[in-house]
């Protein structure tokens, strides 16, 4: 596994895969704000100009977080008319959040760029650089827009990115060009030693500094690519930096250590993944039943997500490779939450306080162990979130499950739904039944496992 030190050790990495682009007429365009420092050692190494690509997403109406187009600068709008016609979305409503993210758009333009002029991109081949791909729905809305502001090609490079992600982004990117396509894939910070949150000022002070050295190129760094002055683009943990805002829609970011663990259940060993945010102040146990391994990069998705706000993660299969194979096994529901019960222990034995709040995401067949689990009043799960699972198999369990409960479902995921259904009208818990539009099974869209993901995370915050 690829490991970087740094945001400025993975651009400066990152610029040997890209040289090919050198004297291309070339304009490095980085994601705010982590692919700015990448970005800023790339545009240093191709000498080409640096600027940032500010997009927003276009959400539905009674839904924001379901994109149905995105926004960039200069007027340029792409949206999905297909989905907006399918779920009958006015013009009205549609100009509406237009003019909301547009406004904001101008904003963040503002505070990043000052008055310096956005760098012109029509018939120019543009290079957009983030720090890594998870979903890669930033990255490819942000490819959209560049090709409709006039890129006469468009390349997207990242240290890292899921192989999953590269394919989809190969679709809207002339070339995807990353350092590594690990699969699994778990989450982008895994590959970084120093991965603390790149704040605005940074992203401010780096486009200043390169726009300064094509004024006056005796003021750049020698081929070490080393930042000059404070090294900004290695992420220095200043007091500064600690005090800057976070990124849109989370709080702050903190480092999360990731290891791989076993633990011994039934004379069997059972393998999982752990991370464990800096202020780690609840667990949360993923109960990962059968074709839904702790490997899956959407379920590494949604525990990176968890991870941002301060949530300890545990992804655990409850079967063995062998054991996945054999249907009884797989549909044994009672097994499978025997076995959550005892990693759960397991996993208050590493707190340093066994009351600390702990709960249940389960998928597949694991969303209905993990009700099962959690309707034992011994077992002190304090919240669980079902996505697209088969909820309703817990049958008489359901009463007694007193931990408030998140269901979720995709609204083409026809038996998840029914299942989800039927289980919110048997529990007598505090719950909420989620249906996602547009989505299918397990959020195959990229927007819907992002609104997924978000969804698990504010109710796991709000109930531990």
């Amino acid at each position: 596994m690829v490991k970087f030190a740094d945001r400025g050790d993975a651009g400066r990495r990152l610029s040997q895969a890209l040289l090919h682009l050198r004297d291309s007429n070339v304009i490095v365009l980085g994601l705010p704000r982590g692919g700015v420092p990448v970005a800023f050692e790339v545009a240093r190494a191709l000498q080409a100009p640096l600027d940032v690509i500010v997009v927003k997403k276009l959400g539905l109406p009674f839904q924001p977080e379901l994109a149905m187009g995105a926004v960039g600068e200069g007027g340029v709008v792409v949206v999905d008319h297909r989905l907006v016609s399918d779920l009958g979305v006015t013009q009205e409503e549609l100009l509406a959040v237009e003019k909301e993210q547009r406004a904001e758009i101008e904003r963040r333009v503002r505070h990043f760029r000052g008055d310096r002029p956005r760098v012109p991109i029509a018939g120019r081949n543009v290079l957009i650089v983030d720090d890594g791909l998870a979903t890669g729905a930033t990255a490819s809305a942000a490819c959209q827009v560049a090709r409709a502001q006039g890129a006469a090609r468009v390349t997207l490079a990242a240290p890292v990115c899921s192989s999953e992600s590269a394919k989809i982004l190969s679709e809207v990117a002339d070339e995807v060009v990353c350092l590594d396509k690990p699969s699994p894939f778990y989450a982008v910070g895994q590959y970084y030693k120093d991965f603390a949150q790149t704040s605005d000022r940074e992203v401010v002070e780096l486009l200043r500094k390169r726009a300064a050295e094509l004024t006056h190129p005796d003021a750049s760094a020698d081929n070490s690519g080393k930042a000059p002055d404070a090294e900004l683009g290695a992420n220095s943990n200043s007091q500064e930096q600690q005090r800057s805002d976070p990124p849109d829609d989370h709080p702050k970011r903190h480092r999360t250590l990731f290891r791989e663990v076993e633990i011994r259940v039934d004379n069997l060993k059972l393998f999982g993944t752990m991370a464990v945010p800096a202020n780690a102040r609840a667990g949360v146990v993923f109960a990962l039943g059968s074709g839904s391994s702790h490997y899956n990069p959407r379920n590494g998705y949604t525990a990176d997500v968890l991870n941002r706000y301060d949530l300890t993660t545990l992804l655990f299969d409850l079967l063995t490779p062998e054991e996945e194979l054999v249907r009884a096994k797989a549909f044994d529901i009672e097994l499978l939450a025997a076995r959550l019960s005892s990693i759960t222990r397991w996993l208050r034995d590493r707190f340093e306080s066994p009351s600390i709040p702990i709960g249940y995401f389960g998928s597949t067949t694991g969303a209905t162990a993990a009700l099962l689990a959690a309707s034992d009043a011994e077992a002190g799960v304090r919240a669980v979130v079902s996505q697209d699972g088969h909820p309703d198999l817990a049958g008489g369990h359901l009463g007694r499950v007193r931990a408030p409960t998140r269901l979720i479902s995709g609204i083409r995921d026809e038996a998840s739904l029914a299942s989800s259904s039927i289980a919110s009208a048997q529990l007598r818990c505090e719950q909420q039944l989620e249906i996602l539009t547009g989505a299918s099974h397990l959020g195959q869209e990229l927007d819907a496992l992002e609104l997924a993901a978000e969804l698990a995370a504010k109710w796991f915050v709000d109930h531990l």
